[in-house]
């Protein structure tokens, strides 16, 4: 913990539970008249430190006037509850939390000023530590998006990151890895990958982050299909027999300010080049990967609009990785329409499942992209010569081995279940006839999460058609998906309000 001063004396409170979900927010509840307020000169809003058992956390504190709660009652939130281990009645010890030296590195970055590496040090140890609330995290993230990281800054964010958490050794020169940096809805190549290369004997200790800006991340379709929240110890266990796993990285301490960080990014729709390029790396130095496949989607209305844009962020963060000696090898692929079919955590997880099923309804766009990706990861780890890799994993995608890798892998996960099916569907209706030149991807991921993707895992949206396809009028485009009618009615306001998210013409 960083600091100017020492927290004042602390006096005792009995801890009640809330039950109260404010997301990984720690808060404390107390009344106003609470003689800790009174003495301690809290006011709501204000930042304090609560003890129990030696275990420590930092929460905001809210006041109420009422007397449901006692006046000797600190009411937690889960997130409090849960760190500090608090049982029913347990005696709190609640005091001024002390001043963080971090902040005024926030303050200096907010200025317009470049932070040396020990201020981002600073910075992601208090984060990581929990010291930091949502608006202490908002600044931080907002400062480092207004005036952009440079490279150096990057680099030192990247580190801290990696050094706040644990750190996996395979004991091998060869981990691949591969990760997407975002913005096309559907694009679940990752558990296809994963299953192609550990068939071919690589070793891919796979841990994605849940969705930041999109309808689902690669944890969040996991989740529907098997367990994702491992251990470290199970994280190992599931690789060494595997030779794979797909889980979460927020279940286990691989660079944990990250996780924190992307809660706040969700909320504010910020994912800004320099965090993003220290969120990917540091997960991926983290898990001990030395080779990763980068897959950089290109659309004018995907993350990177431009070739040049994406061009400039493989330079830098093959940059950044080279300085962590990570191997990296970037893929610039189409980001103008989304991947497969269904946007959304189970709508996706099936899609996955029918391309390493080999099934007839598999989407061919998904298929071709995880075996464009897949290959260059086996080109990258020197098992394929140079354009041969496609095929060698087209080989283990066909002849069946990489579903019955798949499967091993979610066996040894807690076991491959069947993802879920929406209780509500409605079709939304072409306005006309002609031919789809174009889909707003920004769009199509706003209307799947007002459908209540990825918090409702069966929720999104299934795309009936593609780019240069003919469209008759009052032809089914896509199928809302969602677990309430109000859901439905929410989502369908929204694309009737916005004719922009298909473009025909003719």
């Amino acid at each position: 913990m960083t600091q100017d001063n020492q927290p004042h004396a602390a006096t005792t409170l009995s801890a009640r539970r809330l039950k109260w979900h404010a997301q990984d927010e720690a808060i404390v509840l107390m009344r106003t008249d609470c003689p800790v307020c009174r003495s301690e000169g809290l006011t709501s809003r204000a930042r304090v430190l609560i003890s129990c058992d030696g275990r420590d956390v930092v929460a905001t504190l809210h006041q109420i006037d009422d007397d449901w709660l006692a006046l000797s009652e600190a009411g937690l939130s889960e997130a409090a509850w849960s760190r500090l281990g608090a049982e029913p009645g347990a005696d709190l010890k609640v005091s001024h939390a002390p001043t963080l030296r971090s902040l005024s590195d926030v303050r200096q970055r907010m200025t317009g000023k470049r932070l040396p590496s020990d201020g981002f040090d600073r910075i992601v140890t208090d984060i990581a530590a929990g010291l930091y609330s949502d608006i202490h995290l908002a600044a931080f993230i907002s400062a480092c998006s207004t005036l952009s990281l440079d490279i150096d800054e990057i680099t030192s964010l990247t580190g801290a990151m990696v050094n706040v958490g644990e750190q996996l050794d395979w004991n091998t020169d060869m981990v691949i890895d591969k990760h997407c940096v975002g913005g096309l809805p559907g694009n679940r190549t990752t558990p296809i990958v994963v299953a192609i290369l550990a068939s071919l004997g690589l070793t891919v200790p796979k841990t994605s982050s849940r969705a930041i800006t999109s309808p689902a991340g690669t944890a969040d379709t996991m989740e529907t299909l098997t367990q994702v929240d491992l251990s470290l110890p199970d994280i190992r266990r599931v690789v060494e027999t595997e030779g794979g796993c797909l889980a979460w990285g927020g279940a286990v301490q691989l660079s944990p300010a990250d996780d924190i960080l992307i809660r706040i990014e969700r909320a504010l729709d910020i994912d800004a080049e320099g965090q993003l390029i220290a969120s990917v790396l540091s997960k991926k130095i983290a898990a001990g990967a030395s080779h990763v496949v980068l897959d950089l989607p290109v659309g004018p209305t995907a993350k990177l609009r431009s070739a040049a844009g994406a061009r400039a962020l493989a330079q830098h963060m093959t940059i950044v990785a080279r300085g962590f000696g990570l191997k990296t090898h970037c893929v610039f692929s189409d980001g103008l329409q989304p991947v497969g079919r269904g946007i959304g955590p189970a709508l996706e997880a099936w899609d996955v499942l029918r391309v390493l099923q080999r099934s007839k309804s598999a989407p061919p766009d998904l298929r071709e992209r995880a075996l464009t990706l897949a290959g260059a990861a086996l080109e990258l780890a020197g098992r394929a010569k140079p354009d041969t890799g496609a095929a060698m994993a087209q080989d283990a995608l066909d002849n069946g081995s990489a579903w019955s890798k798949f499967q091993a892998i979610c066996a040894a996960q807690g076991g491959l279940r069947e993802p879920p099916r929406a209780a509500q569907t409605a079709p939304v209706a072409a306005i006309r006839s002609g031919v789809l030149k174009a889909i707003d991807n920004r769009k199509l991921s706003r209307l799947a999460k007002l459908a209540g993707a990825p918090e409702r895992p069966a929720a999104g949206l299934t795309v009936h058609k593609r780019l240069g396809e003919q469209i008759t009028i009052g032809e089914p485009l896509l199928t809302i998906h969602a677990e309430a009618s109000g859901e439905i009615d929410y989502a369908m306001s929204y694309a009737h309000a916005n004719a922009g998210l298909f473009t025909i013409e003719g």
